[in-house]
């Protein structure tokens, strides 16, 4: 499947509906961006139980503000509607399939664990 366009309109709905949804912040003039996007359409084709979403930074510059996207390009997981991974820097394909099969295997509960106990230790 495509990579979705990402925008402010659907970005929100789309980490919250979305099990498992991969974005890759980019934009056109960005070298590494370009070396990385088939990478990321050929992954998005072969998990169908992902979503893959683009975010292009020039023309949805308050999104990638409040994302504090600082280098591009960014490759962001959120799993259950909880972000699970952020890192700038473009993976090649066998980095990139690693990351997948890390974040399917990634055990929620204790996600959702460890974030109860860090808000109830916060003053």
């Amino acid at each position: 499947m495509k990579p979705l366009e990402l925008t402010e309109t659907n970005f929100a709905e789309t980490v919250k509906s979305s099990q498992m949804l991969l974005v890759d912040f980019w934009a056109a003039w960005c070298g590494p961006c370009r070396n990385f996007a088939p990478i990321f359409d050929t992954a998005a084709g072969l998990h169908e139980d992902v979503v893959f979403g683009k975010v292009n930074t020039e023309t949805q510059q308050d999104l990638a503000a409040d994302a504090q996207i600082t280098s591009i390009p960014t490759l962001m997981a959120f799993k259950d509607g909880v972000l699970v991974y952020s890192q700038p820097g473009a993976l090649d394909s066998r980095g990139l399939e690693e990351l997948v099969a890390s974040l399917k295997n990634l055990d929620m509960d204790a996600v959702h664990a460890e974030l109860a106990a860090a808000q109830t230790s916060e003053p």
